[in-house]
């Protein structure tokens, strides 16, 4: 009998001299390298990132849990012009689900308007540290965008992205499935954004699909982190970089919590010519986030593939 052996996620310790641009160290170049590789080859990696303190990710996950006790009606008014990023309710298609979206979370008079909807009294423990962990978390995004950028030779570019850059950060709930139900807690889907940051706690549960087909289950730990591409990275990169498929299978008999930012931009998404040559030629057209959303909600179907070669494929 012959045994496929299945890839772990690559794991990449962003810690000591790996993170210190400043100094050009060769831990710094390699470390870059490494998280391009990763990108490049899985469209993610799990980040060893001890940034984020042990009270903070206790304190977190103690204040997020009491929000998904809320009435429904309570929850509903966590809303949003934009699709998919306010409050959604367990339905037909993922019912073990149950997440609300902050957006703009790493500004403070965002996550206070965000508190006050759920809790007109006030609840400063919530708002406070939920804010800081989105700040932790953009911090991490941020260093991955740079690392990335300085890798392909375009970091020219950074600080125009960094400034256009907005956060949304999706805090969910998946249950355990009843004896009648499967254990699919969310669909599979690529991501839309730029970067997503994930982190969870001791509940299992994400799987990332290869290229060749294989799921990977994630297995976490305190100070680790998902680092994921999506399809605004992939057209930036020409296509270098990956945004993988992956899904939710519910494990075990705890419900599992995640926090989840998504970067994006506010300008229009377009390649560096440092990315384009003979070798690679031109592989998108100029676009915008919302309007690859717009293309995207219109047909639901999309969630399961990668959208932006549809959308804006030259």
């Amino acid at each position: 009998m012959v045994f496929k052996i299945v890839p772990k996620l690559p794991t990449i310790h962003l810690t000591g001299e790996n993170v210190k641009p400043a100094s050009g160290s060769s831990s710094w170049i390699s470390t870059c390298k490494n998280i391009r590789q990763a990108l490049e080859d899985f469209g993610c990696f799990v980040a060893i990132y001890d940034k984020v303190p042990l009270d903070l990710h206790n304190q977190v996950f103690g204040v997020i849990q009491p929000m998904f006790e809320l009435p429904t009606e309570v929850k509903a008014r966590n809303t949003s012009n934009i699709p998919y990023h306010g409050y959604y309710k367990p339905g037909p298609v993922m019912p073990l689900l149950d997440s609300f979206g902050i957006e703009d979370a790493t500004i403070l008079d965002k996550t206070q308007s965000f508190t006050d909807l759920l809790w007109p009294n006030g609840n400063q423990k919530f708002c406070e540290t939920v804010h800081e962990y989105a700040k932790q978390a953009s911090e991490l995004e941020n260093m991955v965008t740079r690392m990335v950028f300085e890798s392909y030779g375009a970091e020219k570019y950074l600080d125009s992205h960094l400034n256009s850059a907005t956060y949304l950060l999706r805090i969910a709930k998946y249950r355990v499935p009843e004896k009648n139900e499967g254990p699919l807690g969310g669909v599979a889907h690529t991501d839309k954004n730029f970067i997503t940051v994930l982190h969870q706690n001791d509940v299992d549960g994400l799987e990332v699909q290869t290229k060749d087909g294989h799921w990977i289950s994630y297995e976490a730990s305190r100070n680790s982190f998902v680092v994921m591409a999506g399809e605004l990275f992939l057209a930036w990169s020409n296509s270098r970089i990956h945004a993988p498929l992956h899904r939710v299978i519910m494990k075990g008999n705890k419900p599992r919590y995640s926090l989840a930012l998504f970067s994006r931009s506010k300008d229009t998404i377009e390649t560096p010519k440092e990315l384009v040559d003979d070798e690679h030629p031109l592989l998108f057209k100029p676009f915008d986030y919302m309007g690859l959303l717009k293309f995207y909600t219109e047909d639901v179907s999309r969630m399961a593939f990668c959208t932006i070669k549809d959308y804006c494929g030259v």
